[in-house]
């Protein structure tokens, strides 16, 4: 148990700042509602998305199950990863890094098997926790909740690039999450790493 300590705490820390800010955006704000935090390129936007990371989707009530199930499967597989990496005392950057990527995967499930049981909708209202007339969608049917919006930069694509060319831009686009970041800062530093993390298997 004591070489698990550190994932579970890594584990633990992120997804209770997660779950913590997800349930105070979903019951302080509509959806679209936004406010600044510095500037113009630092925005709390809230919205909601039925799949994966950044906003994208997989349609329809299949996809939404297929894609729940799927993470379900891939959360088990980390576990037995990580529970196998503290076992073997793998470089500590490894665990750290496969235990973000567990946080992360864990913060999402949440909101897509019980936010749609725990919470009623966000449109033109605002959420309330364990409402009377109960939630705004079954088990593995809720909506993800995202909020961090950093619209960095605008312009027009130039008229010569084909299909796009003359349309505007805004970077960065996509609004996302904690659980999203520690999905993505903990992928990029395996990538990144990889020749550290991995030097006794190459």
């Amino acid at each position: 148990m004591g070489k698990l300590k550190t994932p579970l705490f890594i584990v633990l820390a992120i997804l209770i700042i997660d779950q913590a800010l997800k349930i105070w955006v979903k019951t302080n704000m509509m959806l679209g509602d936004e406010f600044s935090v510095f500037g113009n390129w630092f925005y709390i936007h809230f919205v909601e998305n039925n799949g994966m990371a950044f906003g994208m989707e997989l349609g329809g009530d299949f996809g939404k199950i297929f894609l729940s199930i799927f993470r379900i499967v891939a959360v088990v597989g980390i576990v037995w990863y990580l529970i196998k990496l503290a076992r073997k005392d793998a470089p500590t950057g490894l665990i750290v890094s496969v235990s973000m990527v567990l946080a992360g995967a864990l913060g999402n499930i949440i909101d897509s098997a019980f936010y749609g049981m725990i919470f009623n909708h966000s449109y033109s209202q605002i959420a309330s926790l364990f409402p009377d007339g109960g939630g705004y969608a079954p088990f593995l049917h809720g909506r993800v909740v995202d909020m961090f919006y950093f619209p960095l930069f605008s312009g027009v694509y130039p008229d010569w690039l084909p299909f796009l060319g003359g349309q505007e831009f805004i970077f960065f686009r996509p609004v996302f999450n904690i659980a999203d970041s520690s999905i993505t800062m903990g992928i990029l530093s395996i990538l990144i790493f990889q020749k550290h993390f991995f030097k006794e298997e190459l």
